[in-house]
């Protein structure tokens, strides 16, 4: 199928179905990377003290590359509908599953960093199937799910600061290239920006959004005489930044030099997220 299936609205443009297709190089070259990871001595005796739990971080490896079945997981991906669309001159990944209902209405949810479009994956039959789920039909959802430039599928901007603009992306993929003139939208992380944007700049056509945390540029312009609720908000912004918040000042000033050791080594590429939020819960 080269198209998608069932686009409505006169506009609509044109959107090619997408299936996750790895190479087996590519699977064979992570396994033998992660085979010659050169590991750091433990100084932190096991601890997260240093930002990062050595003997975790071994057998997190020693599963992915022993145990970890990644066809599985790509047949599992692809069960969804995934298609990608051009919008200024970008190709933009994302998936969109049809409610199963009497009116389903259209929600765009996005994702944020470290994460993919695969934060949602349990989430979407629950949405677009309420009725398989205990739920009523009549709360259907029409679900699309697109990747942020540059995660998963979607290419890589060209200039700084897209995640400001990736909104009207969004908004011309809902409207435009899927035909619907009214949607709703939900976000966290990255997502919870790029969702506040859409209602702020496209509330002609976003019916309500709904986000998991407030998007942290609002501390750089916070209220003269703050509430006792934005105070504490603003506290933690600050301990944040000053406790765990390093990574993000890396990223933010110096990319390239971090992003060739985390392209080069899977081993890297784990340690990293997973030291950037050492309070979140582990994997089990």
């Amino acid at each position: 199928m080269s198209a998608h299936s069932a686009v409505s609205g006169k506009n609509s443009k044109a959107i090619d179905a997408f299936k996750v297709d790895v190479s087996q190089q590519v699977v064979d070259d992570l396994g033998a990377r992660l085979t010659r990871t050169r590991w750091i001595e433990d100084r932190a005796h096991g601890d997260w003290s240093r930002g990062l739990s050595v003997p975790y971080l071994r057998e997190l490896v020693d599963y992915w590359r022993d145990r970890y079945d990644w066809r599985a997981q790509e047949a599992s991906i692809n069960r969804l509908a995934h298609f990608r669309t051009v919008i200024d001159e970008r190709r933009v990944h994302f998936i969109h599953e049809r409610g199963r209902g009497a009116s389903p209405f259209p929600l765009v949810l996005t994702h944020g960093f470290p994460d993919s479009f695969l934060r949602f994956q349990k989430l979407i039959p629950l949405l677009t199937d309420p009725a398989s789920h205990g739920g009523d039909p009549a709360d259907a959802f029409d679900v699309i799910v697109p990747s942020l430039p540059g995660y998963g599928f979607s290419d890589a901007p060209e200039d700084d600061g897209m995640i400001f603009r990736v909104s009207d992306v969004w908004h011309e993929l809902m409207t435009e290239h899927l035909g619907y003139s009214r949607y709703g939208a939900h976000g966290g992380d990255w997502g919870s920006l790029v969702t506040e944007l859409i209602g702020r700049d496209h509330g002609g056509a976003v019916v309500g959004i709904h986000r998991t945390d407030v998007p942290f540029y609002h501390a750089f312009r916070p209220p003269e005489d703050p509430s006792h609720d934005e105070k504490k908000y603003l506290d933690s912004i600050s301990k944040f930044s000053q406790g765990e918040g390093a990574y993000a000042l890396i990223q933010g000033a110096e990319p390239q030099a971090l992003s060739i050791g985390l392209n080069d080594s899977p081993a890297g590429l784990a340690a990293w997220p997973i030291g950037c939020i050492p309070r979140a819960p582990l994997l089990t």
